[in-house]
């Protein structure tokens, strides 16, 4: 399947229907009356999050969805049947945002979370909702209420724990591949990936997080360049990340900077997250030059990396268990305020 993340939709919703005039005529009632009944109400346009879903591809096919018009009332009181609802399936992590970008209308973190974007027109009253003792016989109704339209953004922001970052052609596809059970494709060359890729990982029974694989970042990213642009707001929502640089470049130093800049300059406070580096592609040097290059990058970095190779797995287990406990430590660290405020609100003596 086609990965895609954001899509521009136009949606509507229905129409009511016009309430009805109308008299009763049947032979053996002397005083009729009126008798229409009111239309019904239009569709309204609803938005949910679903969890088997990991793209946005539907919406390249289809851009315009309308919800149903309300049926007109009709004589003998009867009213007009509502509108049909028309509900967008979107995968867990999705946001919607105005058709300029600049506000955000729904973001659906839950699975089942749904949220309505625009309520339909209300059906117009019929005949027999205006009579009284002075007009026992109104001869006019009530139009029904036009429904709501707009232009709007559909944008996917995956759901993972960690985040893994890097220059191209760092070894993320290869080290993802080892980490999980995910098979994204795996070349010699730079931006083999395309679209962000996810992994399970299961340390064991106990210790299991999802892990990200987003295409590579270049000085100007933030501003545009090459794909990060586009792919770095599916880190936003991670807890930690996994910062790797590829061993068998010259200057291993630089390139931690270039990403770390772009990181900072695209903000969203990715530059505050939780940071595990890693030196990757280890096992294509030999002892002398991974001391050279590790002492390289700690001396830029403030903290020494550890030693990775998605090829051969060494130093992959370690490398996890440390973004595992960061991970559990950022949860931990959210529950607590949810915890202490629901014990502040119970009822105590």
């Amino acid at each position: 399947m086609k990965f895609l993340d954001q899509a521009k939709i136009y949606i509507r919703s229905g129409n009511g229907g016009a309430g009805a005039v109308s008299f009763r005529r049947e032979k053996y009632i002397e005083y009729g009356g009126p008798d229409g009944g009111d239309g019904g109400r239009g569709g309204d346009v609803w938005v949910e999050a679903l969890d088997g879903l990991n793209t946005l591809i539907d919406y390249r096919y289809q851009q315009h969805f309308k919800a149903g018009t309300g049926e007109h009332g009709m004589g003998r009181n009867r009213h007009g049947a509502n509108g049909d609802d028309v509900v967008l399936k979107v995968p867990v992590g999705a946001q919607v945002l105005s058709e300029d970008k600049q506000e955000l209308i729904a973001d659906l973190t839950q699975p089942g979370q749904k949220i309505r974007l625009l309520k339909g027109g209300n059906g117009g009253f019929g005949n027999t909702h205006f009579k009284g003792p002075i007009n026992q016989a109104p001869r006019f109704a009530m139009p029904g209420q036009e429904g709501q339209e707009a232009w709007i953004w559909l944008r996917l922001k995956l759901i993972a724990d960690v985040g893994l970052v890097g220059l191209p052609n760092a070894g993320k596809s290869t080290f993802l591949a080892g980490a999980s059970a995910a098979r994204p494709k795996i070349a010699d060359y730079p931006f083999t990936t395309l679209s962000p890729n996810l992994g399970v990982v299961d340390l064991s029974s106990g210790e299991r997080f999802v892990l990200a694989d987003i295409p590579g970042l270049i000085e100007g990213a933030s501003e545009g360049a090459g794909l990060g642009a586009r792919f770095l707001g599916h880190v936003e929502r991670t807890a930690v990340l996994i910062h790797l640089v590829d061993a068998t470049q010259d200057d291993v130093a630089q390139a931690w900077r270039t990403v770390r800049q772009e990181l900072r300059a695209y903000g969203e406070g990715l530059a505050d997250k939780p940071e595990v580096l890693a030196l990757n592609k280890v096992d294509a040097l030999d002892s002398a030059a991974r001391a050279e290059k590790a002492q390289a990058l700690a001396a830029a970095a403030g903290a020494p990396p550890r030693l990775v190779s998605g090829v051969s797995g060494e130093g992959v287990t370690e490398l996890l268990r440390e973004a595992y406990a960061l991970v559990r430590a950022r949860r931990a660290a959210a529950a607590e305020p949810n915890s202490a405020e629901s014990r502040s609100e119970g009822w105590a003596p």
